[in-house]
Order: C-alpha cells, then sequence, then structure tokens
C-alpha cells in the first residue's frame, strides 16, 4: 500500500508538471494563422485531399467566402442517399449491403450482383476458428469499442495474407470486416454482459441468409427475434452512418494511417478508435443522457415553457454536465438541416407509436424546434444550427433495446462501410504521405548538466 501511495504522489507531481510546462499561448495561433483542427477562420475545413466517395452539403461558400446555409444533402458516390432509401422502401428490402456495395464499387449494384454481395457477406460473417474464445472471451472489456479495436488488429494473426497490398486483396480484407463487424460488436457485447455485469452470455452464431441489421438483433438478443420494423429501421440507421466524407475524424484517420503505407488492420482499428471519442461517435450517448437529466427535471414534457426553462439553464452551464452544450444541437457542415435527422425523425415516431413512446418522441421534437434559438440567444449569434443525426439515433435504439454501451459499436458497424472505401481509394489515388506541418513555439534553452539542476518549487 505503501508504494501505491507512493506512486499515487509521483505520478500527481508528474501531471502538475505536464500541464504546467506544455501551455501554448493562444494569441500564437492567430498570429501564425494555425489553421486549429484543420478548420479555416469561417469554420469550413481546410482542403487536404480530394474523394469521389461521399459527399456532406451543407452550404455554398458565396464570392467573398462567406457560407450561405442550404438544406443539408448527404450524396454516396455522386448519390443522394434520400433516393437510396426511397428505392429501398419501395421495394420493401434492407439497404445497407447497397450503400456498401456502392461505397466500395462507386456503382449501384444490379439485382444479380446485389445479390453476389450479399451471399458473399454473409459467408465472412463466422468468425474464424477459435477467434471468439481466444480474442473475445479471455480478454473481455468494459468498452466495446476497445474490444472491436483489438479484435480488428487480432483479425492480422488469422490472415495469411495480411500483408499484401494488393487492391484485390485489400478488398478481401475490407469486405471480410464489413461482414464481421457486427459479430465482433455482438460478441463483445456478449462478453462483457458475461465477465462486468455477470449475466448470462448468448452467443447464437450468425445466419448468412439475413442483412446485417437482422444479425445484429439476432445476436445481441437472448432469443435472437426482432420484428419487421425493427430491424428496417437498424437498416436506416445504418444506411445514415455509413459514409460521412473524407473530412470526418475517423475517414482521415484512414487516410492518413494507409498514406503510411501500413496493413488494412492497423488503418481500420487506427479507425474505430478515432470513432470512440466523445466528440465524434460517442456523442449520442451524450443526448441520451442529457434527455435522462431533461426528462427528471422537467415535470410536463408536453409545456413548452418548461422545457424551454429547462434547456436555457443547459445552455447556461447551470444544468446537466455544466459545459452549456445542448447535445445533439450544431454540426460542423450542417447548417439548416442535417437530412440523417430528417429520415431518422420520421422512423423514430413510426416506432414510438409501435412502443408507446410519443410522449417521448414528442419532447425530443419539442427540443429540436427549441435548441437553435435557445442557443443563439445565449451565445448571442446569428450562426444557424440544426439538429443532428445524435439527438434520434440514441433514442431510437433504445427503443430498439438496444444497451448503451453498443451505440457506439453500431455506428462502427456501418461507418466500416466508408472506412473500406476510402482506404482503397488512398491506395489507389493517394501516393503520399501525410505530413502537415506544426510550427514550433518553444524558445531555444542553453543545456543544464545534472549536477547543477535544481528542482523548482510548486
Amino acid at each position: 500500500m505503501a508504494d501505491l501511495n507512493s506512486n499515487d504522489r509521483i505520478l500527481a507531481r508528474l501531471s502538475e508538471l505536464a500541464e504546467r510546462n506544455d501551455p501554448i499561448n493562444p494569441d500564437l495561433y492567430a498570429k501564425y494563422d494555425v489553421k486549429r483542427g484543420l478548420r479555416n477562420a469561417n469554420g469550413t475545413g481546410v482542403l487536404v485531399g480530394l474523394t469521389r466517395i461521399g459527399d456532406v452539403v451543407g452550404y455554398e461558400v458565396g464570392p467573398s467566402g462567406e457560407k450561405i446555409p442550404v438544406p443539408g444533402r448527404l450524396m454516396y458516390r455522386g448519390y443522394d442517399v434520400v433516393d437510396l432509401i426511397k428505392d429501398a422502401e419501395k421495394n420493401d428490402d434492407y439497404c445497407f449491403e447497397q450503400c456498401a456495395y456502392l461505397l466500395l464499387f462507386a456503382e449501384l449494384p444490379t439485382k444479380s450482383e446485389l445479390e453476389e454481395f450479399r451471399k458473399f457477406l454473409g459467408q465472412c460473417r463466422v468468425l474464424p476458428a477459435n477467434f471468439t474464445e481466444d480474442m473475445i472471451m479471455k480478454a473481455p472489456s468494459q468498452d466495446i469499442m476497445n474490444k472491436l479495436a483489438r479484435g480488428v488488429l487480432a483479425s492480422y494473426s488469422y490472415d495469411n495474407d495480411a500483408e499484401n497490398r494488393s487492391i484485390a486483396n485489400n478488398l478481401r480484407q475490407c469486405i471480410e470486416l464489413i461482414a464481421r463487424f457486427s459479430t465482433l460488436a455482438a460478441y463483445g457485447y456478449q462478453a462483457r454482459r458475461r465477465y462486468y455485469e455477470n449475466k448470462s452470455m448468448y452467443i447464437h452464431n450468425p445466419n448468412p441468409a439475413l442483412s446485417t441489421a437482422e444479425n445484429f438483433l439476432h445476436l445481441i438478443r437472448p432469443d435472437g427475434q426482432y420484428t419487421l420494423l425493427e430491424a428496417q429501421i437498424l437498416d436506416l440507421a445504418l444506411i445514415l452512418h455509413a459514409e460521412h466524407g473524407g473530412g470526418n475524424n475517423s475517414s482521415l484517420t484512414v487516410h492518413v494511417v494507409s498514406s503510411a503505407d501500413t496493413d488494412t488492420y492497423s488503418a481500420i482499428a487506427a479507425a474505430v478508435g478515432s470513432l470512440k471519442g466523445r466528440r465524434h461517435g460517442g456523442a449520442n450517448i451524450r443526448v441520451v443522457e442529457m434527455m435522462d437529466d431533461i426528462k427528471a427535471n422537467v415535470k410536463h414534457w408536453d409545456n413548452e415553457e418548461e422545457v424551454r426553462a429547462y434547456l436555457y439553464k443547459i445552455a447556461l452551464k447551470e444544468a446537466f454536465d455544466r459545459s452549456g452544450k445542448i447535445y445533439g444541437m450544431g454540426h460542423a457542415v450542417y447548417t439548416i438541416s442535417d437530412p440523417r435527422a430528417l429520415l431518422l425523425r420520421d422512423k423514430a415516431e413510426q416506432l414510438a407509436k409501435e412502443k408507446g413512446m410519443l410522449d417521448e418522441f414528442h419532447l425530443y421534437n419539442l427540443i429540436e424546434r427549441l435548441a437553435p434559438e435557445i442557443l443563439m440567444e445565449v451565445h448571442h449569434t446569428d450562426k444557424r444550427i440544426c439538429a443532428n443525426v445524435d439527438l434520434y439515433s440514441g433514442f431510437v435504439y433504445t427503443m430498439l433495446n438496444i444497451p448503451r454501451e453498443l451505440f457506439t459499436p453500431i455506428f462502427a458497424v456501418s461507418r466500416i462501410a466508408g472506412w473500406s472505401a476510402h482506404r482503397i481509394e488512398e491506395l489507389i489515388a493517394g501516393g503520399r504521405i501525410y505530413r502537415p506541418a506544426y510550427k514550433n513555439v518553444c524558445e531555444p534553452r542553453e543545456y543544464v548538466p545534472i549536477e547543477l539542476r535544481t528542482a523548482k518549487k510548486s
């Protein structure tokens, strides 16, 4: 115990030293015109690459460089995602696999091509022999995203051609990962249940005839059962999260790591680590936590003034996590509307009717309407913001009885399609390692021999 206490004191001192000696004067960022977070002064992203995979449209740039808000659009390989979803609904079909095909190959599949691709994915969903026991059950993780990243890296050891950089081999690796991500996430969840929650663990075999959405629900539920509407809505969520341009943090990570000429598993595991972040894929959990707080502190959910008053408290850093953020509101690109939020909101209402949760849906809807005005007033700005996809995705997953620890892994189960497309694109069209500049602002110092050094007082 004495050693532990001693180590704690040492770590506390070293932590204080690190925090004290690594400040950077904020004025220097303006002096050297640093694009912090690779963002321009007007909030647009710094152009660092070209892509033919996805496009996120939320504004147009005027003649003077000003941002002109427009209704949001999400494009996959030049096609509006709304059209893909409408076509799938018209044919009463699941569409995530078609989206993955489109993102990878830049063409809409014919019926026979889609059937062939689905069959290929179905055959790849089962993990390699002994993988589940050795790589998932023997080292469970409290956070399933870390388990997912480990599963991706472990897949390298089960691949007899892991270092082959040919496009054909990388494509094979990516398709296998697209197929297996739902299995990796579901089994990681089951291991967590067993070892961290002392609950029963259910390991179902993937069904090659099922879609990704159906398989995921089948694998996480004790009885393996789900309704058609549940599977269709999860499929919609997977479609909407599959790709979001090359500039989002995790897709950029794929480009950056792939540009170093590393293997597929290293690049995708890095992307999983990025997506885990609370500023990226973990945001929908914060929305649900905020909604728990609102529901506990607002007595009448249908009373607009009560809801407005509490949202003001959140925005003024007087309630919830005191960050001043109303989670689920605002986006780096979308201004007037996030098309993903609109599409998911419509389905959320349909599911809320089936689940008897319309009161809660109307509360979400009310917050979507009130929050932009409140945030503009509190921050004294005329900048337009809208609800983003995170506002409704967590609510949908909750209605699907999906545990919160699976919210971000579901994002990864979807986004692996976009990551894979960006991986292939970087290998084909990249050709140069990413190497942005960092300005060193540390003054030169005279070296002090160790015998002359004295400890600084805190």
